[in-house]
This record gives structure tokens, C-alpha cells and sequence, in this order.
């Protein structure tokens, strides 16, 4: 898919890899839509600005239904058609599985799964109708091997892949393609509240001796939307750290 003059939805776009991943799509032309609870920083939207790229702004929190469907409505008042959807929102709330309440297990889960879930089903029926369209779900790697004190997060992104390659499998007769990206340690918001010693011991198990960068996923994001015959897969960007 030449992404020139295309949309590309992500959702959390506000900071992070959803920033990184909305820069990404604006460096190749395509108009980019970008989400989050409350608001996108101007920073953000000056340097879309400066790419000659449009922008849309779409608020609002994927886990709840009536946002979901505004949200909808907002994208297509402005848009004939949605080429790429991006999802990426996504929260943790860690505790030992023997701590864990189950509102901290179920929090997870309705943002992660359940608000890619929200927002996926309608957009891919348009997708279906249209016959094009390219899903990129937003995985981890902790979603393939599991982590200590992220039952919930671990559980949201397995889940997150079974959905993907089910996908991949309903869309394909249509030509709509569906992938994941399975990111490792990556420099974040999430990855500077650890503590220095973790972030240590973490280090020893990636075998490019690093943390990845945002940039690196949003790579593989628009490598993803690009590429026309390659769907149901789970890329991993990680330094190694699954092998």
C-alpha cells in the first residue's frame, strides 16, 4: 500500500509509540487521526504540522461504548474511508497475581482487549464493505512468554493476538490484512517509572544490550501498512529478547 493521501487511525497517539507511530504515517504522506482521553499536545501537532500533513483530532477513551461510537461518527464526517486503523491505547496496573484485585485484573482488560475489541468490530464491518483496509494491533512481547506481576497486562495482550490472527483470517477474502507488533523494553513512559535496578536486570536479557526506541515500532508499523502480503503475523521488535 502506497500510504500517500491515506488515513491511518491510532488510537493513545498522544505520547509514546502512538506519537512516534502518528509521525511515522505523517513522514509518508498520509493524513493521520489521532486519539487520546483528554487531549494531544501541541507539540505533537506542530511537528505534523511541519511533515505538510494533515491531522484530525478524535477524543475519547476506547473502553467506553458511547465514546466509541462518537468517535466513529467523528472520523467519517470528515472522511470517506479509514485505510489503517491503529490500536494502541493501552494501561498496566501491576500487582503479584495473589494481590491483585479483580478491578486491577479488569481494568486492563477492558482498555487493552476490550477497547480494541470496542473499536475494531465497526470499523472493520466498513472495511468489509469497502473491500480494503489494514488493522495493526498493538501486542508485547509479555503477551507471548508472560512476565511476574503482569497477570492482567499478559492476559490483555495473548488475548490481543488471538484476536489478530482471527482477523487475519476473516479479512483476508476481503483484502484486509491484520497484524500485530509485539514491542519488548521500550524507552516510555511506561519503562521511566522502573526502577533503576529492575531496568538493570532487564538489561541482562536483551541481547542487543538496550532499550528499543518508539521510533522502532512505529517502523515496523508502516512497514506493516505497506507491505500487501503480510498478514496474521505477530512481529516482534525487541532486541532479541524472545529468543
Amino acid at each position: 500500500m502506497n500510504l500517500k493521501g491515506k488515513t491511518v487511525f491510532i488510537t493513545g497517539s498522544s505520547r509514546g509509540i502512538g506519537a512516534a507511530t502518528a509521525l511515522a504515517f505523517a513522514k509518508e504522506g498520509s493524513k493521520v487521526i489521532l486519539n487520546a482521553r483528554k487531549a494531544i499536545p501541541e507539540e505533537l501537532l506542530s511537528e505534523i504540522k511541519s511533515l505538510g500533513s494533515e491531522y484530525q483530532i478524535v477524543l475519547g477513551d476506547v473502553s467506553k461504548l458511547e465514546d466509541v461510537k462518537r468517535m466513529q461518527e467523528e472520523i467519517f464526517q470528515e472522511n470517506e474511508q479509514l485505510d489503517v486503523l491503529i490500536n494502541n491505547a493501552g494501561i498496566t496496573n501491576d500487582k503479584l497475581l495473589i494481590g491483585m484485585k479483580q478491578e486491577d485484573f479488569r481494568s486492563v482488560i477492558e482498555t487493552n482487549l476490550m477497547g480494541t475489541f470496542n473499536l475494531t468490530q465497526p470499523l472493520f464491518k466498513k472495511m468489509l464493505r469497502k473491500r480494503s483496509g489494514v488493522i495493526i494491533n498493538m501486542a508485547s512481547v509479555v503477551g507471548l512468554h508472560g512476565n511476574i506481576g503482569q497477570a492482567n497486562y499478559a492476559a490483555s495482550k495473548a488475548a490481543i493476538i488471538g484476536l489478530t490472527k482471527t482477523l487475519a483470517r476473516e479479512g483476508a477474502l476481503r483484502h484486509i490484512r491484520c497484524n500485530a507488533i509485539a514491542p519488548g523494553m521500550i524507552m516510555s513512559d511506561m519503562t521511566n517509572v522502573l526502577d533503576q535496578k529492575v531496568k538493570d536486570q532487564v538489561l541482562t536479557e536483551i541481547p542487543l544490550g538496550r532499550f528499543g526506541e518508539t521510533q522502532e515500532i512505529a517502523q515496523t508499523a508502516v512497514f506493516l501498512a505497506q507491505n500487501d502480503y503480510v498478514t496474521g503475523q505477530v512481529i516482534t521488535v525487541d532486541g532479541g529478547m524472545t529468543i
